[in-house]
């Protein structure tokens, strides 16, 4: 999912997009909304497995030697594969285990977690585990890994026990916790693009709130859901697979997740693919003016499309008509509230810089949504606001007035226990010219998202290391040309700072790029994941 930019409070939530995408249009929506179920995937071609996947070289000694002997006894625990509790997850054949990690590293002999672990087994025999991270933070892999027989290519599910785990602080794994429900609502409908200086009051100390509350329902292991730490646990979930080498495909955020993994342990790396990716050398500001002109680039190709392909576009017949249409009607919203057909109104912090901010970048993410904005738009502008409060609320992991998970406190933690950055509420408007250049639409809530970690106290444990992987193998970084949440820079400058980077570029839409319909992309990554093969030099699709 999704990729949440750091202190970026109106779009932070951005936590589930590739496992939130991929049961989407599967299941599809209901309540006004078109299904794309699966009488829309029956059509496509059978992926029938015909490879047999090269075995990982065990060059790189014991699967199970420590880096630390004082972290042998997490290095030789085994896993105890059982069935999964029936309903919690969408394949039958899925088995669950835990894995006990310290607390913090540091003082191994300590407080301990259990991450919740889920494993789909290969469908014949497999050569070792494919370790999956769909991105956030927030966002589970256990799910993920659950739906992987709708994610991935056959061959892969063929050959490769699919391996998900929720990092700590997310879902089953220590979550953190922050706000009731209740608070958790106003806290989204809170306006991250003040008008006054009362409202930006409001807006700081909502964010102080948030932290406050995280650090009194959660404990010490707030402290340490670093990147880090988490990359740290990567390496002790490889070694109780029996693993010698990290075979991963990380989205997004695991992206960062990844390359933080190659960082601290480049000799495990086996055959490592990182859709999307981040960069990691960027500061805070410069982080958050990227994805703001991100999201700007996706809306453009959306409104294009419609103006310049689809006669008769509702939103008008020009590209900056039909931008001026989406920005006056998200004006007219904050003042005036729209109906639905629940007991919410799409009003003040409802609007566009709240829920209807995340009703109308959700399906951004993949083109195969675009028809699911194009209704809700028709009907905010007929006057009815339900359809993009549909779409905020699974951008947010809502339903029936709860939560489905922590993914919506879990990234403020992990991102700003990673870097605490903030902006005070004064020296906000200097930034909004800079912002607004990157993106007119969406630079001001951007600009404001900067105050974001206001109220954090914890310091990680250990600090972000400067990233190359050097003596790493190869590892791939797949970047798509228009993605909105992790623009397609960041994956080019990631590939550029590895030392064994490989740049597969798709030209296209939508967030990640691996299983979005490009033969040529997947092939690449399949390729790779399957047989140790990567293209000699960057590759364009």
């Amino acid at each position: 999912m999704s990729f949440g930019m750091r202190q970026q409070r109106a779009v932070v939530v951005v936590v589930a997009g590739l496992l939130a995408l991929a049961l989407l249009l599967s299941a599809g929506l209901a309540a006004g909304l078109v299904v794309l179920g699966d009488d829309d995937q029956d059509d496509a071609p059978a992926d029938t497995p015909t490879r047999t996947a090269a075995p990982l070289d065990a060059d790189a000694g014991d699967a199970r030697t420590p880096p630390d002997e004082t972290l042998a006894s997490y290095y030789d625990q085994e896993l105890a594969w059982e069935t999964c509790p029936a309903g919690d997850y969408e394949d039958d054949a899925a088995e669950c285990a835990t894995l006990t990690v310290p607390v913090d590293y540091a003082e191994a002999d300590g407080a301990t977690i259990d991450l919740a672990l889920l494993r789909l087994p290969a469908e014949g025999e497999a050569v070792g585990s494919l370790v999956v991270n769909p991105g956030g933070p927030g966002a589970r892999g256990t799910s993920y890994a659950a739906a992987a027989g709708r994610i991935l290519g056959g061959d892969l599910l063929a050959n490769l026990d699919v391996v998900g785990f929720d990092p700590r602080g997310v879902g089953r794994s220590a979550p953190v916790d922050c706000l009731t429900d209740a608070e958790l609502d106003a806290f989204t409908e809170t306006d991250p693009s003040p008008d006054d200086a009362t409202e930006a009051a409001a807006y700081a100390s909502a964010q102080e709130d948030f932290f406050a509350g995280c650090a009194a329902r959660t404990g010490e292991v707030l402290g340490h859901v670093s990147t880090v730490e988490a990359a740290r646990d990567m390496d002790v979930l490889r070694a109780a697979l029996g693993d010698p080498r990290l075979v991963y495909l990380g989205a997004s955020y695991g992206t960062d997740l990844g390359a933080t993994y190659a960082e601290l342990f480049p000799e495990r790396v086996g055959r490592m693919v990182l859709d999307a990716g981040v960069d990691p050398s960027l500061g805070a500001v410069d982080e958050a003016i990227g994805q703001a002109g991100g999201f700007e680039t996706a809306l453009r190709s959306y409104v294009g499309n419609c103006t310049e392909n689809i006669s008769g576009c509702y939103l008008g017949d020009d590209l900056q008509g039909g931008l001026d249409t989406i920005s006056d009607l998200l004006d007219r919203v904050q003042e005036e509230p729209l109906p639905t057909s629940n007991d919410r109104e799409l009003s003040g912090g409802l609007a566009f810089y709240g829920l209807a901010f995340y009703g109308l970048v959700f399906p951004l993410y993949s083109e195969d949504l675009w028809p699911l904005l194009d209704q809700a738009l028709r009907a905010a502008l007929d006057g009815d606001g339900t359809a993009l409060g549909m779409l905020a609320d699974l951008y947010l992991s809502r339903t029936d007035g709860s939560y489905a998970d922590n993914s919506a406190e879990a990234i403020y933690a992990v991102r700003c226990l990673d870097d605490p950055t903030t902006v005070p509420v004064e020296d906000v408007p200097d930034l909004v010219p800079a912002f607004e250049e990157a993106s007119p639409t969406f630079g001001e809530t951007f600009a404001w998202g900067m105050v974001g970690c206001q109220g954090v106290t914890e310091e990680a444990a250990e600090p972000r290391p400067e990233i190359d992987a050097a003596g790493a193998a190869p590892i791939m970084v797949v970047g798509t040309t228009r993605d909105p949440a992790t623009p397609y820079e960041w994956s080019v400058a990631l590939a550029e700072q590895l030392e064994s980077g490989v740049l597969v570029t798709r030209d296209g839409d939508g967030h990640t790029g691996y299983g979005q319909g490009d033969a040529c992309v997947d092939a690449a990554v399949e390729d790779y994941l399957l047989d140790g093969t990567a293209p000699e030099d960057d590759l364009r699709c």
